[in-house]
């Protein structure tokens, strides 16, 4: 460790990732770096510096581990982020930092769920049938553009960031906001909407969780898509967790935090 203290770096773009942020924020023995994708063009503001863009893959990744000097690296990156998680755990082994992964547990299908569950976006939009629907998107902007390819559908897209024309279809209303959202207002948002179906992500979470609690009371069918697979690394559900770790490894060595 670099001046005596424990030199951290956060994959971070999620709220377990801020969460542990302010957690860490202005202890002596802790630097810490939050670094985000820059996908968001107004982030949340944090208490610790903030590096902005990618690393170049695995091996940018690597050397910016090395040339910071880096003594632990935290992938809090959304469930979905599979190809920097896949980097982050790529790059630790090669230089040898000691990696934990912040892995919020799914959601479960719970009694009246009537959820369909597909492995992916291009399932998903074949799982809304060749039927005119009214079509809830809670997705994300970056996955948006898929249904361009049933555009008979009359879309509801909620993303935090603008969509700029990447769902090019007849019927569509957009919302930008930023979560959380409690379950009786997403009720009165798909009824005021007359919302059909919905798509999501498992994301996991208490943030977003409204719109399925919504959709079950409703009795609104969910096309639910999949997590993506990631990479076997020791991994805590939130950011308690990480911050356990972290204490307890600043008198281990890698041996002993494999063990934690």
């Amino acid at each position: 460790m670099t001046g005596g203290a424990m030199r951290i770096l956060i994959l971070g773009g999620t709220g377990e990732a801020s969460a542990l942020a302010r957690a860490l924020a202005g202890r002596p023995d802790r630097a810490v770096t939050l670094s985000l994708a820059g996908r968001t063009a107004a982030p949340k503001p944090e208490p610790v510096p903030i590096r902005v863009g990618g690393f170049g893959g695995a091996e940018g990744l690597a050397d910016y581990l090395r040339s910071e000097g880096i003594d632990r690296l935290i992938d809090a990156t959304h469930p979905f982020a599979a190809t920097i998680s896949g980097n982050a755990a790529r790059a630790a082994e090669a230089v040898g930092v000691p990696l934990l992964a912040i892995r919020r547990p799914a959601w479960c299908r719970e009694p009246g769920d009537l959820w369909t569950e597909v492995a992916s976006m291009e399932e998903a939009v074949s799982a809304l049938g060749t039927e005119p629907l009214r079509v809830f998107l809670t997705i994300g902007r970056q996955e948006a553009g898929a249904f361009a390819a049933a555009p008979q559908h009359a879309y509801l897209a909620r993303t935090v960031e603008p969509l700029d024309g990447v769902l090019p279809v007849p019927h569509l209303t957009a919302i930008e906001t930023r979560g959380p959202f409690d379950a009786g207002a997403e009720a009165d948002l798909m009824r005021a909407t007359g919302t059909e179906i919905l798509v999501s992500k498992n994301s996991g979470g208490a943030a977003t969780y409204g719109k399925i609690a919504a959709a079950r009371s409703l009795a609104i069918p969910v096309i639910m898509v999949r997590r993506p697979e990631k990479p076997d690394v020791q991994s805590v559900p939130d950011a308690a967790g990480a911050l356990h770790w972290l204490d307890a490894g600043a008198h281990a060595g890698p041996a002993t935090l494999r063990d934690v």
